[in-house]
């Protein structure tokens, strides 16, 4: 099969063996994934990874591991990426997302969804509704991460919000808060890059012209430590800061003011697929106007230089249409 490994150099192959599947498993077949700011980290060397990338995806079940799991075959279906050890007792408490033994799909340990075929446990397996069409779907698992923004800063005494990088999660992150009744503003760097977000109805400001210390609440989503250090600046005294970037670069940063200013920081990382496709298929986010561009698998090189340039934000990569009759075998 064809898919996109990471060796230290991103290479398109097409020799690659179909994944076997495990117990509790099923094979999926890729329709639509989504190449994201992680997945450009990972190539420049966040993380450390090495195999197929990719976790963003919409996909079809077309084998499972024991019969019980039948029902989910032909299903059009999106996945959660964490797979825990499920013995420990974060996994046993909290579930798999924090497990220290954890697999993370196309991230750590365990290969990602740019190929033909991949393998998820069923119980990382939610079924797609009819109403959200693959290109929509596509975007559950991102718009599940800013969803998380949303009940972790629920209970804080915040009614205005920056987001920080208009970028593929900045304007998921800022829809959601919007939709839920905070005042949102979304910062950047570049007139040009507000344009959508004023297409979502969404009020914009440049980052460099935001006064210090005015925001009650900051979401840093610039995947850059500048961002985070602009993020910090723009944050009031005994605010709160949401960190939502990563990124492989090893830079210096002044936490001065989170001692001085007590400023509160918190991480936020994965969040709820099934609320994420009830928001999809209530059709309130118009999540495909951030599509820049849609390559086959064969092209997944191509669709990576795109993805990396400034201002893009939403590439996607699609399997090839394979014959009815080819042969699939799982182990």
């Amino acid at each position: 099969m064809q898919a996109l490994t990471l060796d230290k150099l991103l290479s398109y192959r097409n020799d690659i063996s179909i994944p076997d599947v495990a117990a509790g498993g099923a094979l999926i077949k890729l329709r639509l994934a989504g190449i994201c700011a992680t997945d450009l980290e990972l190539v420049q060397g966040y993380a450390g990874f090495s195999g197929i990338l990719g976790h963003e995806f919409v996909g079809t079940v077309i084998a499972v591991n024991d019969d019980k799991h039948r029902d989910w075959l032909n299903r059009r279906v999106v996945g959660s990426i964490n797979i825990g050890c499920n013995s420990c007792e974060v996994c046993r408490s909290d579930g798999p997302e924090h497990c220290l033994n954890r697999k993370v799909l196309g991230i750590r340990g365990k290969d990602g969804v740019f190929a033909d075929y991949f393998s998820l446990p069923v119980t990382n397996l939610y079924a797609v509704p009819d109403a959200v069409p693959d290109q929509a779907a596509v975007f559950t698992e991102p718009l599940a991460a800013a969803l998380r923004v949303v009940k972790q800063i629920a209970s804080l005494p915040i009614t205005e919000v920056a987001v920080v990088g208009p970028g593929r999660l900045g304007m998921l992150i800022a829809k959601v808060l919007s939709l839920i009744g905070y005042r949102v503003t979304v910062l950047g760097r570049s007139t040009s890059s507000l344009a959508l977000p004023k297409q979502w109805q969404l009020a914009t400001g440049l980052t460099t012209e935001i006064p210090d210390n005015c925001f009650d609440c900051v979401v840093d989503a610039s995947g850059q430590a500048a961002g985070f250090a602009q993020a910090l600046r723009i944050v009031k005294p005994r605010g709160t800061l949401v960190l939502k970037s990563t990124f492989a670069a090893n830079a210096a940063l002044d936490l001065s003011k989170v001692v001085v200013y007590e400023i509160n920081i918190i991480g936020s990382r994965c969040g709820p697929f099934a609320d994420a496709l009830t928001l999809l298929a209530q059709n309130k986010l118009p999540v495909e106007t951030m599509i820049d561009g849609q390559y086959p698998l064969s092209e997944g090189l191509a669709a990576f230089a795109h993805a990396a340039q400034a201002g893009v934000r939403k590439i996607l990569l699609q399997s090839a249409k394979l014959p009815a009759d080819c042969p699939v075998e799982t182990g």
